[in-house]
């Protein structure tokens, strides 16, 4: 069952309209209704289109965050061959939100590596909403590195609110955590490429998106702070929310001409969550395309390629 956003109020009320005539057709023998649906549907589509066209940072934030949207096992599932999932970090547990592991794309053996939010209240709470603890930085950066001793390409799906804050994570070493992290992404000497495919947020995104080419799907958001974390500091208000968003520059758009990103991956009318096979093969593409502009380059190219990006980042963005 579609679930809707806020501003989809109207959608909804048309697609509910034609989904009830289509029901009244079923248990009414010889009516025939396909007309009336077909023109509601036809409706549906354009204030779909047209919804869609110019989304505010906000309602972006919105779909970035849809519980429909696929998630980074999904892709996994979908894009991957021969996955072979890898646990713990090899000092205190494994962390749930980060999954990761060897795997197949196409004929081209990576790792691949991504934060996993779960998609019922159940899988939800085991996989902590997405937010990784210590140990799940660390046991990425023990795949990283296996990555790099072996040569082979890294492929990260970022989507997450944050690193976790609670009391147990600082005590364990969070933003030491996230620092080596960030650490091993500019060390590795095997080409490491990035999909933010919902949330990228903070610091915890950063760890896994330090690569050589960053893609964000065209209605995810990526941001130093939640526009809701921002607000409660800046205005002492959870609620101007809409106005931090604006301020934050965080949608792909936004990071295309800042030069924090590099690519734009086109979703699906209505978003990734409306037909997420199409999102998934969209991110499939981007990340064949990412890696195949790195071949030939050998580890100190590939080093210096990462490293020089983000070093030139502030001048672009300047710029801008």
């Amino acid at each position: 069952m579609t679930q809707y956003l806020d501003f989809e109020k109207p959608l909804a009320e048309i697609e509910g309209k034609a989904e009830e005539l289509r029901a009244l057709a079923r248990t009414n023998e010889g009516m025939d209704v396909s007309a009336e649906a077909e023109a509601l549907d036809a409706k549906a589509a354009a204030m779909l289109v047209d919804l869609y066209k110019d989304l505010s940072p906000w309602r972006k934030c919105q779909v970035a965050r849809h519980p429909d949207r696929p998630h980074c096992r999904d892709y996994i599932e979908a894009l991957f061959t021969e996955y072979t999932p890898l646990a713990g970090d090899r000092n205190f547990a494994d962390d749930h939100a980060v999954m990761g592991g060897l795997a197949r794309l196409g004929d081209r053996p990576v790792m691949v590596i991504g934060h996993e939010k779960g998609t019922d209240t159940k899988s939800r709470i085991e996989h902590n909403f997405g937010m990784a603890r210590p140990e799940g930085y660390r046991k990425a950066i023990r795949l990283m590195e296996m990555a790099g001793k072996f040569g082979l390409p890294v492929v990260t799906l970022v989507d997450t609110p944050g690193a976790y804050p609670g009391k147990g994570a600082e005590e364990r070493g969070q933003s030491e955590a996230i620092a080596r992290a960030t650490e091993a992404c500019l060390r590795i000497g095997v080409p490491l490429v990035s999909v933010i495919i919902g949330e990228g947020g903070s610091g915890g995104a950063v760890a896994f998106a330090t690569a050589n080419r960053v893609a964000m799907l065209q209605h995810s958001i990526y941001s130093v702070i939640s526009p809701e974390g921002c607000a409660s500091i800046l205005w002492k208000d959870a609620e101007k929310m809409r106005e931090a968003a604006e301020a934050l520059r965080l949608t792909a758009q936004d990071l295309m001409k800042l030069g924090v990103i590099d690519r734009v991956i086109e979703e699906p009318s209505g978003g990734a969550h409306r037909d997420g096979k199409a999102a998934i093969a969209a991110v499939g593409r981007a990340i064949e395309a990412m890696l195949s502009d790195l071949d030939g380059k050998d580890r100190a190219e590939i080093v210096k390629d990462r490293r020089t990006k983000f070093l030139k980042m502030g001048d672009r963005g300047l710029a801008a």
